[in-house]
């Protein structure tokens, strides 16, 4: 059975800059956008809130939903990410809780997009779909709990 790794990540802009975040993999500084793994018993939206927060210090909830991204890693792992976006009035202070983030940068999406650093191609091309302007509600994410009940259907929408 296939099972790829499930990701999430959140592109945050304010005042037209980007926020990206340094960790170090493979013994090389990347950047990325706050992002990582949906864990067991989260929706794909508080698994978006968590990873903000633990990679950023920033408590909030994405705003729109941008894109699905499928991706085979050079080492054969395959992803799927989902892409949302938030945008904040001011860029804000950052103070990542997850000891494998060095900093917190905020970019012009130009710089993120020439960056030699990142991650993954899907850093780039989050900032190109961003870009494109469209933007999803988030109502078009569904979260199911079983047995079904319409109320556990709201609460993880």
């Amino acid at each position: 059975m296939f099972k790829p790794h499930v990701t999430v990540a959140t592109l945050v802009q304010a005042q037209g800059q980007l926020l990206v975040v340094e960790e170090w993999v493979h013994g090389k500084a990347t950047l990325n956008q706050p992002a990582g793994h949906l864990e067991a018993d989260e929706t794909l939206i508080q698994a978006a809130e968590r990873e903000l927060w633990e990679e950023t210090g920033i408590a909030a909830t994405p705003q729109h939903f941008l894109a699905v991204q499928q991706w085979i890693a050079p080492d054969n792992t395959p992803f799927v990410r989902f892409l949302f976006s938030l945008d904040l009035p001011e860029m804000a202070a950052t103070a990542p809780q997850d000891s494998d983030i060095t900093r917190c940068l905020w970019l012009p999406p130009t710089a993120v997009l020439q960056a030699p650093n990142l991650r993954s191609p899907l850093v780039a091309e989050s900032v190109r779909l961003w870009q494109q302007n469209v933007r999803y509600p988030l109502t078009l994410i569904s979260a199911f709990q079983w047995p079904f009940s319409e109320g556990a259907q709201r609460a993880g929408a």
